[in-house]
């Protein structure tokens, strides 16, 4: 079955125009609450990744490509991997278990530690969820397309 070509319907480009940056604004504000409150890495990646979708259905895989390359999100897919091991990698190589944020030295405190450590594995679970679920949804587009 063929897709149907990239609507050039005003008011979905125009409503997706509006729409996507609220979207990607409120997926920040999701994982940069996401210690203190509900939320965090997983759901904002999800949410950061459905504005993008948005972005595609309205204006097609070509141009969202333009700005998310299939190249650029394994970048950013690996990117995500490299601060959530890291961050406990770190926590390993001064003295504590993996993902021990409290024993890492980047806060006066180790409470401090601790949430400077959270935020920085949530930043990179949100950005691996994002990158691989517009992987998956780029694979599936372009399966419908039969290429």
């Amino acid at each position: 079955m063929k897709a149907a070509p990239v609507s050039n319907d005003i008011i979905l480009r125009t409503g997706a125009s509006i729409m996507v940056p609220v979207i990607l604004l409120w997926g920040f504000y999701v994982l940069v609450h996401g210690a203190i409150g509900p939320g965090g890495g997983f759901q904002a990646g999800v949410i950061l990744a459905a504005g993008f979708i948005l972005y595609t259905t309205a204006f097609g895989l070509k141009e969202a490509k333009k700005i998310l390359s299939v190249k650029l999100l394994m970048v950013i897919a690996s990117t995500g991997l490299f601060i959530y091991t890291g961050v406990g990698v770190l926590a390993i190589i001064f003295g504590g278990n993996f993902l021990e944020y409290g024993v890492i030295p980047i806060g006066e405190t180790p409470a401090e530690a601790s949430k400077y450590g959270i935020e920085m594995v949530e930043i990179g679970i949100g950005l691996t969820v994002m990158a691989i679920m517009l992987s998956i949804f780029y694979d599936i587009v372009l399966k419908e397309k039969g290429g």
